[in-house]
């Protein structure tokens, strides 16, 4: 529930992963609001199937993610044990141990766009395949078709950020 000075009229509501925001104004009583979140919820409810959660929301939704993106792009062959988001890293967009298939992803990645996610996270899954950076390793990442793209935005996002964070790994 977000309640705002500036609105006057107008009840809105979205699904924000697995929550639902309502947006009223600030001089709504309770027992108006209470109707208009149950109001909002029946419509969004209708309307719209809820999406399921973003893999930016959890640990559990990267390694889902990761598994699909295998799927996909690497014929399921890269398995990782563990995807887990870390605090923001200061070289590197992810990180992959082959040995013990584990994939950490910086806290940084949390505001990308779905795509550019993905791509990384590709990227990582092609390194239990192919542990370097050799013509075997790109040939796996370039399945995933906006892998120039999404180098693209991230070598612009550390540019203007300022972090000198490479796209090389």
């Amino acid at each position: 529930m977000r309640r705002s000075q500036r609105r006057h009229r107008t009840v809105t509501a979205y699904w924000n992963d697995d929550t639902l925001v309502v947006l009223i104004p600030a001089r709504m009583t309770r027992a108006e609001e209470k109707h208009w979140v149950a109001e909002m919820e029946r419509k969004l409810q209708r309307s719209e199937p809820r999406r399921p959660a973003s893999p930016k929301t959890s640990d559990e939704a990267l390694l889902a993610r990761c598994a699909l993106l295998s799927g996909k792009y690497l014929g399921g062959t890269a398995v990782p044990a563990s995807v887990r988001w870390v605090p923001p890293m200061r070289t590197r967009w992810a990180s992959c141990t082959p040995v013990d298939a584990t994939i950490r992803v910086s806290e940084r990645l949390r505001k990308v766009p779905p795509w550019v996610l993905d791509y990384v996270l590709v990227h990582e899954l092609a390194h239990l395949r192919e542990p370097g950076h050799d013509a075997a390793f790109w040939a796996l990442v370039q399945r995933y078709p906006k892998t120039e793209r999404a180098i693209g935005y991230l070598e612009g996002l550390s540019a203007a950020a300022g972090w000198g964070i490479s796209t090389e790994d």
